[in-house]
């Protein structure tokens, strides 16, 4: 999980250089225009930006946080739940009583799991698997 939220930011922060540089690009592709055309006039004044492109940027950006922000809350609503601790409870054909166990929602495996202490359990075919604890 931890590799795709890297690759991500590496992605993110690529495309934030390419477009930054294109930006300066055609600025200055502008600037040598404007100057060329208008010789005469050394103002020096800034080229306006339209209301349209303004509202355009501060949608992008409102649309990047945005997206960040539920990513986020998504990341941590699955990690919360991954670390539910759930009861385990293995019957055995030979024992009188169950035997108990704690474990993490997210270390639970098909026919093994890894305790909260940190012991790997393995279930038996002849062992009946409880778990409680699992809204889903």
């Amino acid at each position: 999980m931890l590799t795709k939220l890297l690759l991500t930011l590496f992605v993110i922060v690529i495309a934030f250089v390419i477009l930054r540089q294109r930006h300066r690009t055609d600025a200055q592709a502008r600037l040598t225009q404007t100057r060329s055309a208008t010789s005469s006039d050394q103002s020096g004044n800034k080229p306006e930006v339209t209301p349209l492109a303004q509202e355009l940027r501060t949608g992008a950006y409102l649309f990047v946080i945005f997206m960040v922000g539920i990513g986020a809350a998504l990341y941590y609503y699955q990690w919360q739940d991954d670390h539910t601790i759930v009861t385990v409870t293995l019957h055995r054909d030979n024992a009188a009583e169950p035997v108990t166990y704690e474990v993490y929602k997210y270390q639970l495996g098909q026919r093994s799991f890894t305790t909260v202490g940190g012991l790997t359990v393995t279930v038996a075919s002849s062992e009946r698997m409880e778990i409680e604890g699992i809204a889903d």
